[in-house]
């Protein structure tokens, strides 16, 4: 059995603001039960003994004063619960996502496929954990001492009984925590199988259904997916023999303590009120471990995805310590220093991939207002060289964009489109616009023109970009990183292979729009291997000597 992550805390200020109020409300509720126990003890002995009209009114009037406010606190657990579920997930994802964006190239551990999970119904788990169990394990914290005090003071014997049976509960709690967190770790292990194998699935299920393999891949997703359905039962039967458990012990533990209070008052060694005040209290002592006990299961993936969320943070924040993304190479002297105050300037760049050297002390300028062209065969580095430019990999030595370094965040100076076109459901408009919905419409105009987009801006497509052929794909990614450039004025726009699905015409128009683009004031590289590319530029920078 958790208690709350300490983790959790440090890291979000809705889950300190969760546990402040949560403990103002337990106090609340743990005084209602007090009270109307002891509501209900005087009006049962005082009713026998012929207690005056206005005690009975007086008493009634507590009681139904503490049932309400009782009622009360567990609708504010109700709503605390759910809007610091809320806030919690929202500040663990921007987290989460922030982690992913200062680490671009990848974290090692977690593939696409338990990063999709994570984000998803990972973090969406949290919502029994803050309105479930959360609640319930404050109260324990503070209704359950205050219950045994006042049982105590109304009853020494008793007192002393709830003391040293309530230990036995927190033991099979315990045990059964550890029993459940394995369980819930295998059933949280297949369903990232699960995502992970559907993802597959569908990311290559054009190439399956070219090969006709498709129909093959049902078998391997039945097979995960009855997996899944295993582990979930197994959850279950941990889930129902462990409630079986704790109710059993928490019975046994009541009946001792009325069988004790059942003799005294037979024997007249203890008052009537007294002994139904006490006999009212010990559910309640037990009452609030039960439940935790209870919403535990239910709020277990919750904590199994908290715990794989801060892996994962800890794992980007050790990466970014081990690999710092920019890093000035040793005893690199004066061309540690680039010459060039505006544009492009890179000096002694070196990066490593697996200890593998992929660019070896690369020096060059790319003034701005031209065109530069990065050419080398497939796997010299072109793809790597920009990815030390955004940010996405570690590097030795110095980039300068506009005299100012380079600070590992490129990415925030720089406009860009990958070889693979990256397209959502939606609109042509909105893929150019993505991200920059707000700016000027002009620049949607200039970036289709120059992209070369030939389908209308309100054309509506599918998943993916389905219903473009390759080039008009490329195309309208091209002009989202155009649009980028120009909404926020930005210094630099790089394009990978971008004439890589078009024809001889559309490369020779891209080529004319791209060079007028970069005198407007702007810096373009392109990565290509095409000649009619390369013969446009007006820098053209090679990648095989700096491959190793």
């Amino acid at each position: 059995m958790k208690p709350l992550d300490p983790r959790l805390v440090r890291r979000s200020r809705a889950a300190r603001g969760f546990l402040v109020a949560g403990g103002a409300l337990a106090v609340v509720q743990a005084a209602a039960i007090i009270a109307i126990a002891w509501a209900i003890a005087g009006l049962v002995s005082g009713l026998i003994d012929g207690m005056p009209i206005d005690e009975v009114r007086l008493l009634l009037a507590l009681l139904v004063c503490g049932a309400t406010v009782r009622a009360l606190g567990a609708w504010g657990w109700e709503v605390v619960g759910s809007s610091g579920a809320m806030r919690v997930k929202g500040e663990l994802r921007s987290d989460l996502l922030a982690a992913l964006e200062r680490r671009p190239a990848g974290i090692a551990g977690f593939p696409t496929a338990r990063i999709a999970t994570l984000l998803g119904p990972g973090v969406d788990a949290l919502d029994d954990y803050f309105g479930r169990y959360l609640p319930q394990l404050v109260l324990t914290v503070v209704a359950t001492p205050a219950c045994i005090a006042a049982a105590w003071i109304a009853d020494p014997l008793s007192g002393l009984v709830l003391v040293i049976v309530l230990p036995l509960t927190p033991v099979f709690m315990a045990l059964i925590g550890m029993a459940t967190e394995r369980v819930q770790q295998r059933q949280w292990d297949s369903l990232s199988t699960l995502s992970r194998g559907f993802l597959e699935v569908v990311g290559g299920l054009s190439t399956l259904l070219l090969y006709g393999r498709a129909k093959r891949q049902v078998g391997r997703i039945r097979a995960v997916t009855d997996d899944y359905r295993k582990h979930t039962m197994k959850v279950l039967r941990v889930t129902f023999l462990s409630g079986f458990t704790l109710e059993l012990a928490a019975s046994l533990s009541v009946a001792l303590v009325a069988v004790s209070i059942g003799l005294r008052l037979v024997s007249g060694d203890m008052a009537l009120a007294a002994g139904i005040f006490v006999l009212v209290l010990a559910p309640e002592v037990f009452l609030p471990l039960r439940n935790v006990g209870a919403a535990f299961h239910a709020s277990a993936a919750g904590v199994t995805a908290a715990a794989d969320a801060f892996e994962l943070l800890e794992a980007a924040e050790g990466a970014g310590d081990e690999a710092s993304p920019i890093q000035h190479a040793p005893g690199s002297g004066a061309r540690g220093r680039s010459t060039a105050g505006e544009g492009l300037a890179l000096a002694g760049v070196t990066v490593r991939r697996d200890e593998r050297v992929v660019i070896d002390g690369r020096s060059f300028a790319v003034p701005t207002g031209r065109l530069a062209a990065v050419v080398g065969e497939s796997g010299s580095g072109k793809s790597t060289l920009f990815a030390a430019l955004l940010g996405f990999v570690p590097h030795e030595g110095v980039i300068e964009l506009e005299g100012r370094e380079l600070d590992g965040h490129g990415f925030d100076r720089i406009a860009w489109a990958g070889q693979t076109p990256t397209l959502v459901a939606g609109t042509v408009e909105m893929n150019v616009r993505l991200g920059d919905e707000s700016a000027d419409p002009a620049f949607l105009d200039t970036a289709l023109r120059v992209a070369g987009v030939d389908v209308p801006a309100d054309r509506r497509l599918g998943p993916g970009g389905s219903g473009l052929s390759g080039g008009q794909a490329q195309r309208v990614a091209i002009a989202r990183a155009v649009h980028r450039l120009l909404a926020r004025d930005l210094p630099l726009l790089l394009l990978d292979e971008p004439t890589s699905a078009q024809d001889a015409s559309r490369e020779a128009e891209l080529a004319a729009e791209l060079r007028g683009l970069a005198a407007t004031g702007r810096i373009v590289l392109v990565a290509t291997h095409r000649p009619e590319l390369m013969a446009v530029a007006d820098v053209v920078v090679s990648t095989e000597a700096a491959h190793v």
